[in-house]
């Protein structure tokens, strides 16, 4: 029998975690217990860092519930959520790019009309995102789901208030020729949730806890990759410091102002607002 020395203790610990029934799961373990030994050796971790650590995560999950995800967020902002986003989502040329899922998804939102308005009683400037969902091979793809959220003229998600009905999300369905048209109101750029242990960390630092103005999507259609991306507002601010890395050049788009006139949905609109078109196009799944 070994008994854990400072010399022998990642060995012993990676060999019980070894062990695991699953491969995949004995594969995971091990590295991690390494990669973590590796990184308490490499700084010299005291105890009392430990501990500040081990608090921190217990304020993490304190403070996470159903609609706030204060784990996610951590993810977010050290970068680990994007870099996982790009390994497992390496679509081909053509193909919309993903980004991040974020802290603020909520499944089951409202089935919605093409041009259904998902911001109704909700102040800000009238937006409408037009555009095709198609194959990489330009098949349009009829029926594509595209699920829709965002911040609000605050800057505030559904997610962040007491509310008890769908507030700026909706699932819209292209049309027979991949066409879809959302109408909302302009995203405003926002601050992360500062008023927890990851806003803390982040106060102690020089980084950018700001997010640039977008809205979000998740696409999905048989026989089609799943894609979680975004559009962002070409122009705006911290599209270059995005404090969850998840901008990308593809994804920026011109929101071009529009005085009151004809809208995209067909209507007419009686006071200034803005237009976005956008593309998306989908990868199939492997054969």
């Amino acid at each position: 029998m070994s008994y854990a020395t400072e010399d022998n203790i990642t060995d012993l610990a990676a060999d019980r975690w070894g062990t695991a029934h699953d491969p995949r799961l004995a594969e995971v373990m091990t590295a991690l217990v390494r990669h973590l030994h590796d990184f308490a050796r490499e700084v010299r971790l005291t105890e009392d860092e430990w501990l500040a650590g081990m608090r921190w995560l217990t304020e993490v999950g304190r403070i996470s519930d159903d609609k706030r995800e204060e784990f996610i967020l951590a993810s977010d902002v050290l970068g680990l959520s994007m870099l996982v986003v790009q390994m497992n989502n390496r679509f081909g040329p053509g193909a919309t790019p993903a980004t991040v899922l974020g802290p603020f998804h909520i499944d089951g939102s409202p089935a919605a009309p093409y041009g259904w308005d998902m911001s109704e009683g909700i102040a800000g400037t009238p937006f409408f995102v037009t555009g095709t969902v198609r194959s990489v091979s330009g098949e349009p793809l009829a029926g594509a789901v595209l699920d829709v959220w965002q911040a609000d003229a605050d800057g505030a998600y559904e997610a962040q208030l007491e509310v008890d009905e769908a507030r700026l999300r909706a699932k819209y369905r292209a049309r027979e020729d991949g066409t879809y048209c959302i109408r909302s109101i302009v995203p405003l750029g926002y601050a992360i949730p500062m008023d927890g242990p990851v806003g803390d960390l982040i106060a102690r630092t020089d980084i950018s806890y700001f997010r640039p103005s977008h809205i979000h999507f998740l696409l999905e259609e048989d026989g089609y990759e799943r894609l979680v991306t975004h559009l962002f507002a070409e122009g705006t601010d911290h599209l270059e410091d995005d404090v969850v890395f998840g901008t990308k050049a593809e994804l920026v788009t011109p929101f071009v102002h529009h005085e009151p006139g004809p809208a995209p949905d067909g209507t007419t609109v009686d006071v200034p607002f803005v237009t976005a078109h956008y593309d998306f196009v989908l990868q199939p799944t492997p054969a």
